[in-house]
């Protein structure tokens, strides 16, 4: 390649190299603002659900910060989501009540599938991925968002 089409090449492509650079700021600030947003919801709803549901009454704003996470810690609320959303489905599946739900007296009509089905997702709410992306969420919110999201 002659050197002069390595120029032409490298001004063709400078635009896309540095596209996202001015772009970055304005995901942190849009996020934050949805942390600053979905805060005041979020405390409210597991106030409200006593723990008795776990964090699936969150699952809404979680799928609104997920849908405004940089990509930094996108990666922490898809794991998140997906594995409440798979609680969430489990249990809409067997119609069952997620604050009432009890594994070893499931009611009247569970499956003994839908009963492992549930357990399953409970299961992957309940590890160490989940744990870990929690933690990550919390501390980009007090880092850059200087926000505290107690989940």
């Amino acid at each position: 390649m002659t050197v002069r089409a390595l120029l032409v090449a490298a001004a063709l492509l400078l635009p896309l190299a540095t596209a996202g650079c001015g772009e970055e700021p304005d995901r942190f600030e849009s996020y934050c603002a949805t942390v600053e947003k979905e805060k005041p919801g979020l405390s409210r709803v597991l106030d409200e659900s006593g723990g008795s549901s776990g964090l699936l009454p969150a699952l809404p704003a979680f799928e609104r910060l997920e849908q405004a996470a940089p990509d930094d810690i996108a990666d922490d609320w898809s794991v998140i989501v997906q594995r409440l959303s798979s609680l969430s489905d489990a249990l809409a599946a067997a119609g069952v009540d997620p604050a009432t739900y009890d594994p070893v007296d499931p009611p009247d009509g569970v499956t003994a599938d839908e009963k492992e089905a549930i357990s399953l997702a409970a299961g992957s709410v309940a590890t160490e991925a989940v744990r870990e992306a929690l933690e990550n969420v919390q501390q980009q919110s007090r880092d850059v968002c200087k926000t505290e999201l107690a989940l």
